[in-house]
């Protein structure tokens, strides 16, 4: 696989620059995904975002949002940037990241899951049916390691 590289993590796009779903990999080695912010919930950098409820037949997994109630409680990334309504950026995938949100709950250690959190966080994990998306790595100081699926 191939991966973007010299993409610009903050920048808010108007119109599509990348492919959407597009993976792009920094130095570090964490990986990023090029969506589609569909609008609802707050959109702050370093808010957890979902994958935004879509009409059946209609799944992309390119549109995300960090409003939980308009998600079906599938973990995105997290925003690299503050995605005005319809824009376009990056969201983290994989690695570690520092969150804008506290934990709904958890402690280090814990799997975490949107089921259950508030809007653009994560909750502890307490059923075999959540989408585990990341883990605790310093519950209180809101870092985690991001294994969302792209």
């Amino acid at each position: 696989m191939s991966y973007i590289i010299g993409m610009d993590l903050t920048s808010i796009d108007t119109t599509a620059k990348f492919k959407l779903g597009g993976i792009g990999q920094t130095n570090d080695g964490k990986l990023y995904k090029y969506v589609q912010y569909n609008g609802s919930g707050a959109a702050t950098l370093g808010a957890v975002a979902y994958y935004a409820t879509v009409a059946v037949g209609n799944a992309t997994g390119t549109i995300v949002t960090s409003d939980l109630s308009n998600s079906d409680e599938v973990g995105a990334g997290v925003l690299a940037a503050a995605i005005t309504a319809n824009g376009y950026g990056w969201i983290q995938v994989t690695g570690v990241a520092t969150i804008a949100v506290a934990l709904t709950a958890g402690a280090d250690g814990d799997p975490l899951t949107p089921t259950g959190s508030t809007d653009g966080t994560l909750d502890v994990s307490g059923a075999v049916t959540d989408s585990v998306c990341a883990t605790a790595i310093d519950a209180s100081a809101k870092i985690i390691l991001c294994n969302f699926p792209h």
